[in-house]
């Protein structure tokens, strides 16, 4: 069986990519292919298309310039009924020849498949762009909500979206207290992926003053931004509203509100190169779009942090009552207990005496090790308040880690996360403060083993979580076996 003859295989083969570059150098490949020209270029009309393409050229010989005038041909090129660009032949074969009917007809059929592939290509890539934005956003979603400082977060928003639109630069703006709005944050191509590195990132070739750059209270660019609106501008340099000292290095630019619940977190600026096309409307909505999703997510995230913190204060209340409750009141009872003695030395013997103020020094001991257990408590920072349970067990032995000299070991066993209920999670972890706090103050300890089993057996035959702490000090200076400190509780 043979195939279609080479004419429909060329024209059939327009269609079969989906890139529309691709399926651009398809038409102007088979242009040149049927007619015999030497030359076959195709220009788009119009700047700032969603296409931007610019001049592509097919034949024997390739050339970024195409020959004028007699013996060339040009054919428009429409895409779902409006101007695309311009099918432009010279030099057909045979020197100087002038293209035949045959070759006008074939071109007619090509023009008009062109017109339906390309569709089809533009089509594909603005579905693929879409993508590209609502996988940004989302990733911007998550990392957002998984931590990180207010500063971290804005240069995350200002990355993704640099990176999405093509841009020059991803900056982030917010209000200043004169009622201006000052760029805070910078992203680039040369924004270097070590957070501790990321200062006053300018545009490349020009390292400077980007951050810290201001647009004045009352410019007309501020007054729609800070009603909500977007500024789209077709190039900074020149545009009479700009008024920031470096928008001589921009061109397209695009200024989003960043706003959720009628919040106005900031404006996220994505300017382009000089030069550079401008914004599409598929790219301004799109733009719109992701600004939205981040505002909403940047809201969530410092809820999330204010969380964090409360929480932490809450426990830090918790850990004020406690040293009132349990130590203060232990401190008078000792008091009173050691009074009770000096008053009675007279009458009572001396075991007594002795027995009164041993009591009185556990009660001491005891005490020292409430406060350590407090100490270690109110070590923690609030911005590093974990909500898992690991987490929370971590965070007790980095804790410790400071008193000791050294990082306690943490051997989790079992579903912890699933398995252990919330009140019981918060007795495990006072249980381990004091375990900590006590395993300090022993000599010569080297080293500290926390076990935490989540598929324990208690010995009544229940399902429990078991905490063991074992450290290599001695107990009072005595004993090469160290000490082993055991809790558990039904789960």
């Amino acid at each position: 069986m043979t195939g279609p003859p080479p004419p429909l295989r060329a024209v059939l083969g327009v269609g079969s990519e989906l890139e529309l570059r691709a399926t651009l150098q398809r038409v102007v490949d088979a242009a040149a292919e049927l007619t015999g020209a030497r030359y076959a270029t195709l220009t788009t009309t119009g700047p700032g298309r969603e296409d931007r393409t610019g001049v592509h050229t097919a034949g024997p010989s390739r050339a970024p310039h195409v020959p004028q005038g007699p013996g060339t041909w040009e054919l428009p090129i429409d895409v779902d009924g409006e101007p695309f660009g311009r099918l432009h032949l010279a030099e057909k074969e045979g020197g100087g020849r002038e293209f035949t009917a045959e070759d006008v007809r074939l071109l007619h059929v090509l023009a008009a498949r062109a017109g339906l592939a390309i569709g089809n290509a533009r089509r594909y890539e603005a579905a693929r762009r879409r993508e590209r934005w609502i996988e940004g956003a989302a990733a911007v979603t998550t990392a957002l909500l998984t931590g990180g400082s207010a500063a971290d977060a804005l240069l995350t928003v200002a990355e993704r979206a640099r990176h999405l639109a093509d841009a020059a630069a991803g900056v982030v703006l917010q209000r200043t207290e004169d009622g201006g709005m000052e760029i805070v944050v910078a992203a680039t191509d040369e924004t270097p992926a070590d957070p501790d590195a990321r200062v006053g990132i300018a545009d490349p070739g020009d390292a400077g003053d980007i951050v810290g750059a201001t647009i004045r209270p009352g410019s007309p660019v501020l007054v729609q931004l800070l009603g909500g609106e977007p500024v789209f501008i077709d190039d900074s340099a020149t545009d009479p509203r700009m008024t920031t000292h470096v928008r001589h290095r921009f061109g397209p630019s695009m200024m989003l509100p960043l706003q959720a619940d009628g919040q106005l977190i900031g404006t996220l600026a994505l300017p382009r190169r000089r030069g550079d096309l401008p914004y599409t409307e598929v790219e301004k909505l799109l733009a719109v779009q992701f600004a939205s999703q981040a505002a909403v997510a940047l809201v969530l995230a410092d809820a999330r942090h204010r969380r964090e913190r409360l929480a932490v204060f809450e426990d830090r209340d918790r850990i004020a009552r406690d040293l009132h409750d349990l130590v203060v009141q232990r401190l008078f009872a000792t008091g009173m207990m050691l009074q009770a003695a000096r008053r009675g030395t007279a009458r009572e013997t001396d075991r007594q005496v002795d027995e009164t103020l041993g009591r009185a020094v556990d009660e001491l001991e005891s005490t020292i090790q409430e406060v350590r257990t407090a100490i270690f408590a109110l070590q923690q920072p609030p911005a590093e308040a974990p909500t898992t349970f690991r987490g929370r067990v971590l965070r007790e032995t980095a804790g410790a880690a400071a008193l000791l000299g050294f990082q306690p070991s943490t051997r989790f066993t079992g579903p912890v996360e699933s398995r252990i209920p919330e009140r019981t999670a918060g007795h495990l972890l006072t249980a381990l403060r004091r375990a900590l706090a006590a395993a300090s103050g022993r000599p010569d300890v080297s080293r500290v083993e926390v076990a935490i089993d989540a598929t324990a057996a208690l010995p009544d035959g229940r399902a429990g979580v078991r905490l063991t702490v074992h450290d290599d000090g001695s107990a009072g200076g005595t004993g090469d076996d160290g000490t082993t400190v055991t809790w558990q509780a039904p789960v």
